[in-house]
């Protein structure tokens, strides 16, 4: 079943980070983590409200500790790229179709909230596998965080449980770690590889793909670097899946 994580990213203000607690209770949600967060005294505790044990319970964890846990991580951005040429704010989403998206996640869906003053940064929107928005009038556009916080609580509330297992975050940044080496083997242009890797776990990422359908990547990939090596002809069954067969250890 998803379970949505409110992920916090240096927030500046105390009483936005209550605020947000209290309406993440309203809708059902607990799990609040805070990377890098401002002091949170008495103002914080205040604007809580009846939610006092969503902010007494928020963790305080690295970006990359989220990463590691979440089977889904999800990047908002006030500002959206209007051209593919800039794939790190494209494609983007907004909430009511995160919930189609994520309704099969076995795991954490973490939702990451940038700074009052400028969001989240370009390295760390790269570093989420889907980037959402949320539609505001262009007279104006900026929402308060607990505001933006509350939409995708709303949009992520009372999910249904999903029917399989995705590959986990282990299995996923093996498989990019992979997919980069194989970059290598087909000479890749250099000053292309950042955008190559940015654009397959953007796809990736909203694909969901299963621990099989990781691991018959792998595969196609394995296969193909077989190939130009010219180790195994081209007719030969493949150990890693794709003859139609589980790979060992994931049946």
């Amino acid at each position: 079943m998803p379970e949505l994580q409110v992920v916090l990213v240096n927030p500046l203000y105390e009483g936005n980070v209550g605020s947000v607690a209290r309406v993440m209770k309203n809708f059902g949600h607990t799990r609040l983590a805070l990377v890098d967060p401002c002091p949170l005294r008495n103002e914080a505790r205040a604007m809580a409200s009846h939610a006092q044990d969503v902010l007494e319970n928020a963790r305080r964890v690295t970006l990359d500790e989220v990463l590691a846990e979440s089977a889904v991580v999800v990047a908002t951005t006030g500002e959206v790229a209007r051209s593919v040429c800039s794939p790190t704010r494209m494609p983007y989403f907004e909430p009511r179709e995160l919930r189609e998206m994520v309704a099969d996640v076995e795991g954490t869906v973490s939702v990451l909230f940038g700074r009052e003053n400028s969001g989240l940064l370009n390295e760390e929107l790269a570093r989420a596998g889907i980037i959402c928005t949320i539609p505001t009038s262009p007279v104006y556009p900026i929402l308060n965080l607990s505001h933006a916080v509350g939409i995708v609580c709303y949009e992520l509330a009372h999910l249904q449980r999903g029917e399989y297992a995705l590959a986990s975050p282990f299995e996923m940044e093996s498989l990019y770690a992979h997919l980069d080496r194989f970059l290598d083997r087909v000479d890749h242009p250099p000053h292309k590889r950042a955008i190559t890797l940015l654009l397959a776990r953007r796809v990736l990422s909203r694909a969901m793909p299963t621990i099989r359908e990781a691991s018959t990547i792998h595969g196609l990939l394995r296969r193909t670097e077989q190939l130009l090596e010219r180790s195994i002809p081209a007719d030969e069954d493949d150990a890693n899946g794709l003859d139609g067969t589980v790979p060992r250890g994931i049946e």
